[in-house]
């Protein structure tokens, strides 16, 4: 696969956001050394050595969704495939998964119960906390908040790689008892999430998903079940 970015984009992307004094000595001799030519560039479209290769993509976030959807109607659930494109703060998302199984909860909407709503993307975190965690993580600790009280929903979060942020676990699992058995063992959501430290707490409710390495990435998957 040609890689058409240059020494010269790397430099740029280091200045534009101000971290091009901090970058490290050898790492800027390097890039100037690129950008000067004395460091030949990665092989570029052009290069005859692509004339013959053909790149298929084998497996997306598309397939990813689409076998969850699959899996869910085979366990007799009603399904609703949201999006494959879902990106913006996790703890947004969250709250967004939270409102929508509160709706199919109290009014069947936008799908009867069983119901399971499928998405696909990959969220951000914005780090202002000391917490541990991952962007699934979060998300399905902010859905908590929203779907507290009510005995027949779940969120789900859970990234393809096996790895949600810097943690050992895939992604985790939230449902309307989350917040209080957190309480009862000590801790309080809000603050938790506040501190991005999601893993911490849902490690200690045992409600993480640990799968291992998958050896893939196809993005994240977002669910939420209402039974």
């Amino acid at each position: 696969m040609p890689d058409n970015s240059t020494f010269k984009d790397a430099v740029d992307i280091l200045k534009k956001y101000s971290i091009w004094n901090n970058t490290p000595r050898p790492v800027i001799n390097y890039l100037l050394k690129g950008m000067k030519g004395e460091i030949a560039e990665t092989p570029k479209s052009a290069n005859p050595a692509f004339r013959r290769i053909n790149n298929i993509i084998i497996g997306n976030n598309k397939s990813a969704v689409a076998s969850a959807e699959k899996k869910a109607k085979e366990l007799g659930y009603h399904t609703l495939v949201l999006s494959t494109f879902i990106e913006g703060e996790a703890m947004e998302i969250g709250k967004v998964f939270g409102a929508i199984a509160k709706e199919i909860a109290n009014f069947e909407r936008p799908i009867k119960r069983k119901a399971c709503i499928i998405a696909g993307g990959e969220t951000t975190v914005t780090v202002k906390g000391k917490g541990k965690g991952g962007r699934c993580q979060e998300f399905a600790l902010s859905a908590a908040l929203i779907i507290n009280g009510l005995k027949d929903a779940a969120i789900v979060g859970v990234s393809t790689d096996g790895t949600d942020g810097p943690t050992d676990a895939a992604g985790a699992i939230a449902d309307g008892t989350t917040v209080e058995r957190a309480k009862k063992a000590g801790m309080e959501v809000k603050s938790y999430l506040e501190n991005n430290d999601s893993y911490s707490l849902f490690k200690k409710l045992n409600d993480l998903i640990i799968t291992g390495p998958t050896n893939t990435n196809v993005n994240d998957l977002y669910m939420a079940f209402v039974f």
